[in-house]
């Protein structure tokens, strides 16, 4: 595997570019040249030995390495351009018949995660429900599908009473597009569902319910709304002070699977992403714990 890059990058020749056919000014000159050549570098220790050996994925996993190095979203965008104009040099040359940064997604396009909250903090929105509260089995239960699933808001609120499936412990998820996946839960989760279904959802029940599992206190399926309120009330009771949505939920439910191991195929079939791409951004979230980690258990660390 190569340690640096060779003559066939033409890194010399893509700065008598920038200098004399661009006439960029010598500060931009010099970051384009240093940018490209740190790029050129990355390519040819991952085993490309010239320009036409590199792939889009290579560049996409090169940005997301200067993301992992800490640099700052317009660093990145610098960093992004100076690569594009390289290969529109080497296209205009002939050195090579494609452009692998064409469809480059740049940093302010990047979805950001919301705050992922700690195990802990999980563990006390969980155990927040207490039977002071006339709907605490069902708001047990909808906390515990909504984390222990990784489920979607949208999902909370269509799952059916048809789709828990307790005694297989899963449950029946139609997501984006009515694709439908199976999603484990644990014992947890079932045992709220079960005690939700004893105890509260037939007195709730007034002919309104659809067959829906989570109602109101009218009877009527939970909207959006009530899904929100409820995350809310017991957020603040809990006494988390991170600002927490649906989707936080969702995010902790994946970064924590990650961080115990799991595979992230298995992670992506569990959330019903089409593209393990969307997956991935979820292995970007705790750098930090990996790093500590591979300090604590690996023999050259």
């Amino acid at each position: 595997m190569a340690s640096g890059p060779g003559p066939a990058f033409l890194l010399r020749a893509f700065g008598d570019f920038l200098s004399l056919e661009r006439s960029a000014a010598v500060p931009t000159s010099d970051a384009y040249g240093r940018d490209v050549a740190r790029f050129a570098t990355y390519a040819a220790v991952h085993g490309a030995a010239s320009p036409t050996a590199i792939t889009a994925r290579l560049v996409r996993a090169y940005v997301y390495h200067l993301k992992d190095l800490g640099l700052a979203p317009s660093s990145i965008r610098r960093n992004v351009s100076a690569v594009r104009t390289y290969y529109r040099f080497l296209l205009a040359d002939g050195h090579v018949v494609r452009d692998p940064t064409e469809r480059l997604e740049m940093p302010r396009r990047w979805r950001t995660l919301p705050d992922v909250l700690t195990v802990d903090e999980v563990q006390r929105l969980l155990a927040a429900p207490t039977l002071d509260e006339p709907l605490a089995f069902r708001d047990r239960a909808l906390l515990e599908l909504a984390y222990g699933a990784g489920l979607r808001v949208g999902e909370w609120i269509t799952l059916a009473m048809r789709d828990v499936i307790l005694d297989q412990g899963v449950v029946r998820v139609f997501g984006k597009g009515s694709k439908e996946r199976l999603v484990p839960i644990g014992r947890p989760a079932i045992g709220a569902v079960a005690v939700y279904l004893r105890e509260l959802r037939p007195r709730l029940e007034r002919g309104g319910g659809k067959g829906v599992l989570f109602l109101n206190a009218r009877g009527t399926p939970l909207t959006r709304m009530g899904a929100w309120k409820v995350l809310r009330k017991y957020v603040e009771l809990a006494g988390i002070t991170k600002r927490v949505t649906p989707h936080t939920l969702r995010h902790s439910f994946a970064t924590h699977l990650l961080e115990g191991g799991a595979d992230l195929r298995a992670v992506q079939d569990m959330l019903g992403h089409v593209d393990i791409a969307t997956t991935q951004i979820y292995t970007h979230v705790d750098r930090e714990y990996l790093r500590s980690v591979h300090r604590q258990y690996h023999p050259r660390s």
